[in-house]
């Protein structure tokens, strides 16, 4: 029972911050549907795969970085602990602006690319406004979720909720205030996430400086080669989102190509309600890293597989409360964003309808993974996260979209996520039979 209230004390608020996340990004939607107009709302979904790449790259060093770090302090080696949370502050924050830079002196190739021949000239310029206002903010996004998942590291995760919640209070204050009242548009809308990643930034810095436990800010000794180690370790939760970047991308170039610009609108609504999920799942997954990664660092496998297993029932009857809330109450979700004389709305209702079933397959594959990478497995994990979030996605989008019928593209997630659970299911096999022939179990189970 007192591991179950630490699991829940790590879950519970790594899950808040993912919804805050979600939420606001909703909100950002809704403010931008009400106040510029549907085919705004679409031209920010066509910028998402944009933002994906920048919180990719602070997933990328962050989770892998966190890895060896939770494992230093299982060990005990807080100073070796400490070279490697300053000296990856310094690396991600050079990348970053080198980032920043290269998009701003080539955005109009990166707006063609985002969204292709396919797009009108007024989205053109909408995504144009949106991207050229978001790139110089792209440092905060990075350094801002390395220190959001630096914080649980240092054993303080209510502090990542905090810091979240701001940066969503100051998003959605700010959209108002930009879209609504000054009426600036999509980029005013871009203006306040980029604001209020600014504000997380520095709570999250204001906690290192004043109250942090073992990780402080302080002189570094150079170790670079700590990233053979890391960046295996972060490369699966790194390419989860740049591979929902890819997908978003690949989703809405199938949406225009087969289904015309305006279903990217509906596209839109249904990934603000995917992103919801996913990120349900995703705090569990993070919330369980820091604590299974810990043990892991002890020898404590018993408590890694009492963590799996919380994990894995808490992310599927999230999944299923999510399903069963979007299939009893999809009129007034996509109500949120459309009006009932929209053309778009009763499509929307029944792409969201069936787009929804990917919900209850999420779950197991999303903490599996996170799991194997906290038992430092990176090839098992990047393997699921490549699978799920990408390889078996983009193939399901093209085989519904272009072979089956441009409808059956909704049901791409499940299909993806269904072949996948077969490969987790064969990988946990794999990783637990040794565990199983230690305790004597193998061996019965096989005379059985």
């Amino acid at each position: 029972m007192l591991l179950f209230r630490k699991f829940l004390s790590f879950v519970l608020p790594s899950i808040a911050s993912m919804w805050v996340f979600s939420l606001y990004s909703m909100v950002d939607g809704l403010f931008v549907a009400r106040g510029v107009g549907e085919q705004a709302l679409a031209a920010v979904n066509l910028s998402m795969p944009y933002v994906n790449s920048i919180f990719s790259l602070g997933l990328l060093f962050a989770f892998g970085t966190a890895t060896v770090i939770s494992i230093a302090l299982g060990k005990g080696e807080v100073k070796t602990a400490n070279d490697y949370f300053n000296q990856n502050l310094v690396v991600v924050g050079i990348i970053c602006i080198l980032f920043s830079l290269v998009t701003l002196l080539n955005l109009d190739k990166v707006v063609q690319i985002l969204g292709g021949k396919e797009l009108t000239e007024t989205t053109f310029n909408y995504v144009k406004h949106y991207v050229g206002t978001i790139a110089p903010f792209a440092i905060f996004f990075a350094i801002s979720y390395n220190l959001e998942v630096q914080v649980k590291a240092d054993g303080a995760p209510e502090v990542s909720t905090i810091g979240v919640i701001s940066c969503a209070i100051m998003n959605i204050v700010l959209d108002y205030v930009f879209v609504m009242h000054f009426h600036w548009g999509v980029w005013g809308a871009a203006l306040a996430t980029g604001i209020a990643q600014v504000t997380s930034t520095c709570i999250f810095i204001m906690y290192f400086i004043f109250r942090a436990k073992l990780l402080k800010f302080k002189p570094f000794r150079w170790d670079l080669a700590v990233y053979r180690r890391a960046i295996p370790l972060g490369l699966p939760e790194g390419l989860n989102e740049i591979s929902n970047a890819i997908v978003i991308f690949v989703f809405n170039h199938a949406v225009l190509t087969v289904l015309g610009e305006d279903k990217v609108t509906c596209y839109t609504i249904i990934s603000y309600i995917n992103t919801l999920a996913l990120m349900s799942m995703t705090g569990t997954a993070q919330g369980l890293h820091p604590l299974a990664s810990y043990a892991h660092g002890a020898n404590d496998q018993k408590t890694c597989n009492t963590f799996l297993r919380y994990g894995i029932c808490f992310a599927t009857g999230v999944g299923l409360v999510i399903f069963l809330i979007v299939n009893l109450a999809s009129g007034p979700i996509v109500g949120i964003f459309l009006q009932s004389s929209s053309s778009l709305f009763d499509y929307t209702v029944m792409a969201l309808r069936r787009f929804s079933i990917s919900f209850l397959l999420i779950g197991v594959n999303v903490v599996m993974a996170d799991f194997f990478t906290a038992m430092e497995q990176p090839k098992y994990a990047l393997t699921i996260s490549l699978n799920r979030g990408l390889i078996l996605l983009v193939l399901a989008i093209y085989l519904l979209a272009f072979v089956v019928g441009g409808d059956s593209l909704w049901f791409s997630t499940t299909v993806s996520e269904s072949v996948t659970m077969i490969i987790t299911v064969v990988f946990a096999y794999r990783f637990f039979k040794q565990d199983l022939r230690l305790s004597g179990l193998y061996k019965k189970i096989h005379n059985v």
